[in-house]
């Protein structure tokens, strides 16, 4: 029998291609972005931003996969990785940076490795 948490662990918010917030969004559990969202995101769990899918604000979230298009500052609390077709403009902090060829960053990074990025920090 799985846990209420665990079975939070897996489920998957989706914001679908065509839909377009104006707005902030939270979320306790993982999300993936296929449509638009201008304002800030945060996600205490995984965030993926799909392919053709566009965010405009400031992203915190535990883990991002982005293959979309963000402009904004990043906080990556474990692991960002920039996917081929992903185009960041903005700032990022992260443990972990992974950058495929054909990805597009512009902006500064800090890589913090000595375990002080908290995901319940402001």
């Amino acid at each position: 029998m799985t846990s209420k948490k665990d079975s939070l662990a897996e489920d998957v918010s989706i914001i679908s291609n065509g839909v377009k917030i104006d707005g902030n969004l939270f979320s306790e559990g993982n999300v993936r972005v296929d449509g638009v969202i201008y304002g800030n995101v945060s996600v205490n769990g995984n965030l993926t931003v799909g392919d053709g899918s566009e965010i405009q604000g400031e992203i915190k979230a535990k883990n991002i996969t982005m293959s979309g298009k963000v402009l904004g500052k990043i906080t990556a609390y474990e692991k960002l990785k920039l996917e081929p077709k992903a185009v960041l403009k903005g700032d990022l902090i992260t443990r972990f940076l992974v950058i495929d060829e054909g990805a597009y960053f512009e902006g500064y990074s800090h890589m913090n490795n000595d375990n002080t990025l908290n995901i319940n920090e402001g």
